[in-house]
């Protein structure tokens, strides 16, 4: 099972590479059945002006329209960062089975760093929540992008202030 997990993360890690290259928050996810991949996504909230375009919810619609059903039982979510109550819930509504994340999320994770909406039973199922697979991958590709973005900031301070 380690190699399937560690497939599946590079998988979610090179769409979360599509979302750094692309200037949005870098998290990437995919939903596969077995060996297979159902569908893939990263954030493009900026891109389209919705604040609901994250990557776990573009994965899970592209996932239902390649089965052509909105029932995903038997697939697994892996995304890099750990999903926020939106997609906590949408995971839960579409029945995927398992969720395997990277970096935990201490503001606004929703499979046990804040809340634990996947393992908690109060909605009828309980999913399989496996937590910290590539980590220091995923944590380090936001880091990285957050850290790139203070940069920009200053320098774009400093600039304005040279031409005050």
């Amino acid at each position: 099972m380690p190699q399937e997990l560690d497939r599946g993360m590079e998988r979610a890690l090179r769409q979360a590479q599509l979302a750094y290259d692309s200037g949005e928050v870098p998290v990437g996810a995919v939903v596969m059945r077995g060996e297979r991949v159902l569908g893939t996504g990263y954030n493009r909230m900026i891109a389209t002006t919705d604040p609901t375009a994250h990557a776990e919810l573009i994965a899970i619609t592209a996932a239902s329209q390649a089965l052509g059903e909105e029932i995903l039982e038997g697939c697994t979510l892996f995304s890099t960062l750990e999903p926020c109550p939106m997609c906590a819930g949408a995971i839960v509504l579409s029945h995927i089975e398992r969720v395997v994340f990277g970096a935990s999320d201490p503001k606004l994770g929703a499979c046990g760093s804040v809340y634990n909406l996947l393992e908690d039973g109060k909605a009828n199922r309980k999913i399989v929540v496996i937590a910290g697979i590539q980590e220091f991958q995923c944590a380090s590709l936001l880091q990285s992008f957050f850290r790139r973005l203070r940069e920009d900031a200053q320098r774009k301070s400093r600039n304005g202030h040279e031409l005050s």
